[in-house]
């Protein structure tokens, strides 16, 4: 009786898994379709991915195919490689995350020095000029883009970019701003004596086992990595991304990575194998604009009249689109890498979340 009870079981499970599957598999081919979508798709359920896809092109010009172990630049997602590295650091007592900037940078000379704290640069409240602020596509087209398409160190971009006044005051408004996490970043590499880098792969890439991820440099050949293409609205056409290089993004937005590395890193990151739960909760407070520290936060998500927390890690640097969506209540991760700006990743992952939260 117990044998045909658990047969039974086994096979609704089974029968659903395959009918949720289908339903995933029709609803993304043709979004793909309607979209021009062009990337590689992972859905993963407490831990291990059931449904993985890629579609388009590595390199358009010689018809390369994406591939589920194409690399791809994940632009923003690296914030939240940055927010582990500064919250492990708390955890050993090597920080405080209230402690103003001059604390570890003594030589640091924006106005926010003595004024701003670890907490308002993860959260971005600093108030710090925007470095990004008068950057358009137009503007890039016409004068370039400085802080990304000149060489620098990250000292340089410390010091050029990331040491602007202060437009307001730390912690009462949320602007979304890179030179943030390229402060962290340095913190990062004048606490422990290593570089961002050296850091990245020590506590995070090496541990998960993350062998297909890490920084970007305009002069290194990686092996498998997604060209990258946006689409421009003034000629109708996708084209080539803008020449730059991408090791100026750093802490901010440097990094590149697989779909499966990701997948790693959300596994470990909510399994609670890089940070504690107390920590967590702390990287996970929605704040201003529902940001929390690196990834944005929200509590009070709908998906089919019910309520879930939502985590969520964009990226976007011109053709690199990157999302890592997680619905904690039930343990789902949808990640989307793409390397051609065709279609909202915001959107995309939001109708998945629908076909998979039931």
């Amino acid at each position: 009786m117990r044998k045909t009870v658990f047969l039974a079981y086994l096979l609704v499970t089974i029968g659903n898994a395959f009918g949720q599957s289908s339903k995933v598999n029709l609803f993304i081919d043709s979004f793909v379709i309607k979209n021009n979508f062009n990337g590689t798709i992972l859905l993963a359920k407490e831990n291990s991915a059931w449904y993985k896809k890629s579609f388009g092109f590595a390199n358009f010009r010689q018809q390369i195919p994406n591939t589920t172990d194409t690399r791809y630049k994940i632009a923003s997602i690296t914030k939240a490689f940055t927010a582990v590295l500064i919250f492990q650091l708390y955890e050993k007592g090597k920080i405080d995350l209230y402690k103003t900037i001059n604390n570890y940078l003594p030589d640091y000379k924006g106005e926010a020095a003595n004024k701003v704290t670890l907490l308002q640069l993860l959260n971005m409240t600093s108030g710090i000029h925007n470095m990004d602020a008068d950057l358009t596509l137009e503007s890039a087209l016409k004068k370039g883009m400085p802080q990304y398409q000149l060489p620098h160190t990250t000292d340089e971009m410390l010091t050029l970019y990331s040491s602007g006044k202060l437009e307001t005051e730390p912690g009462k408004v949320w602007d979304y701003n890179n030179a943030d996490y390229i402060i962290l970043g340095k913190i990062i590499e004048r606490v422990t004596g290593k570089t961002f880098e050296e850091n990245l792969q020590a506590s995070i890439l090496q541990p998960l086992e993350m062998a297909n991820s890490g920084i970007a440099y305009q002069q290194k050949i990686i092996p498998r990595l997604a060209d990258t293409y946006f689409y421009r609205d003034d000629i109708k056409a996708l084209v080539n991304d803008l020449p730059a290089y991408m090791e100026n993004w750093y802490a901010s937005g440097a990094m590149y990575a697989t779909a499966d590395d990701i997948l790693r890193f959300a596994n470990a990151l909510f399994g609670k194998k890089l940070l504690k739960q107390a920590t967590l909760d702390l990287m996970f407070t929605s704040g201003l604009n529902e940001y929390g520290c690196g990834v944005w936060v929200y509590k009070d998500y709908e998906i089919h009249h019910r309520h879930y927390t939502i985590i969520k890690r964009p990226g976007s640097i011109m053709g690199a689109q990157a999302m890592l969506f997680h619905v904690l209540e039930k343990g789902a991760t949808i990640i989307i890498l793409s390397n051609a700006a065709t279609t909202s990743l915001d959107e995309f992952a939001a109708k998945i979340a629908e076909q998979v939260v039931e």
